[in-house]
């Protein structure tokens, strides 16, 4: 199911928590197997809670609850824009419609090429940046004005 390599992943995460807490690793287990995957399969939840010796359904709560999990197939850059109150009345609505615009998709929506994933998210905890927004949850892209929306769509593609 996940490479070798990404287990050897794992075993450096698992490493920093006691052997008998290995269950502390499964954010950073997920982010890895969803790094090699691009989502969260059900099987590949599986494979992390028989890894970690976790029931299936707790790792599947953690999954379900961040929202930094993909638990279907996206596009190849998923573009999350920060539309929490302070980013919204500093322009993140507004940031949000030229991409929606830009793209022609709407949230929760990928381009018919298969390339970007749009996504409303939660206070990212830069509101003095405002607008910002994540590019594959790595990637945190501040002031985000039309001209630097144009360059960012510009560069991924």
């Amino acid at each position: 199911m996940l490479s070798p390599e990404a287990f050897k992943k794992i075993d450096r995460e698992l490493a920093k928590y006691p052997a008998d807490q290995k269950q502390s690793a499964v954010m950073s287990a997920l982010a890895i197997a969803q790094d090699e995957k691009g989502w969260l399969a059900p099987e590949t939840m599986q494979a992390v809670a028989d890894y970690l010796g976790m029931p299936a359904v707790a790792v599947q709560e953690v999954a379900t609850f961040y929202n930094m999990y993909n638990l279907k197939p996206l596009g190849r850059y998923k573009l999350t824009v920060c539309t929490n109150l302070p980013c919204a009345l500093s322009g993140g609505e507004r940031a949000a419609g030229y991409i929606k615009s830009k793209l022609g998709i709407g949230f929760r929506e990928t381009t018919a090429d298969g390339r970007i994933t749009l996504m409303e998210g939660e206070c990212m905890g830069a509101c003095g940046d405002a607008p910002v927004l994540l590019v594959n949850n790595k990637r945190m892209c501040s002031f985000m004005s039309n001209e630097r929306i144009d360059e960012l769509l510009e560069e991924l593609k």
